[in-house]
């Protein structure tokens, strides 16, 4: 039995699936992915695309809403006071699944390397909307269901990036 994440760009869906079945679906979730669209290069701000697998899974046990930076946490809480104060931050909340490229020269190594680009699944502000590309280059989700993907997957989850 092998779970996998699908992330497709164009419907804006994140699914898991068992044995990389589209009929053995075992999760699925809308998501936000890149305002600039899909790419690879530094610095675009764009999603990856390709084959990508978790490369780490960071904040188990941590209260939803949890505040990251740099993938720590920052002991604080993200509340609606919170974002009046910083009204442009990306918030990185809850979980972060980060991704790794597996595809030499597609998004991995070089100007085009995903985990150097700090690409994450993550969760963000549930006022944010989902189905619509506005992140800088990450895969949002809502943090509820952010936590259960967070529950299914591990490091080594193969992630499918596509359009």
């Amino acid at each position: 039995m092998m779970l996998s994440i699908e992330i497709s760009l164009s419907l804006q869906i994140c699914r898991v699936l068992l044995n990389n079945e589209e009929i053995n679906c075992l999760f699925e979730a809308p998501v936000s992915t890149a305002k600039n669209g899909p790419g690879e290069l530094k610095d675009s701000e764009c999603t990856p695309r390709g084959r990508h697998e978790i490369r780490a899974c960071i904040g188990a046990d941590l209260p939803d809403n949890s505040i990251f930076v740099g993938r720590r946490p920052t002991g604080q809480i993200y509340t609606d006071a919170l974002s009046a104060e910083f009204p442009e931050r990306d918030w990185i909340l809850t979980r972060i699944l980060w991704l790794s490229g597996l595809e030499v020269g597609r998004n991995r190594l070089a100007n085009v390397d995903t985990m150097q680009r700090y690409i994450y699944i993550h969760g963000c502000p549930d006022s944010l909307p989902m189905g619509k590309p506005l992140s800088h280059g990450c895969i949002r989700m809502h943090n509820r269901d952010l936590l259960l993907l967070f529950d299914l997957v591990k490091v080594g989850t193969q992630v499918t990036i596509h359009e």
